[in-house]
């Protein structure tokens, strides 16, 4: 299955942790592991942008590069978009 699930996230963050947990949960059942991004640590190393459009939203669920979701993992429809990409 060539899928890439991010999630943005930043450090300190439980609901970040939380949507974390999650996702390696669920992606496990598929193969796959989140690549999880500090859109704080990609600004301070020059890269604005992810905080500029995530930074107020976080977590944030990115497939594919589309936006998923944001805050919670909305597990169904995860596994729904998953399983139509299998």
């Amino acid at each position: 299955m060539d899928v890439t699930v991010e999630l943005m996230a930043r450090a300190g963050c439980h609901a970040c942790a939380s949507a974390e947990e999650d996702l390696r949960r669920i992606l496990a059942d598929y193969g796959l592991t989140p690549r999880v991004v500090d859109v704080d640590a990609a600004a301070e190393a020059g890269d604005p942008t992810l905080r500029a459009e995530y930074g107020d939203r976080v977590p944030v669920i990115v497939v594919d590069g589309d936006e998923h979701g944001y805050w919670e993992v909305d597990e169904p429809r995860l596994r729904s978009d998953l399983d139509a990409a299998r």
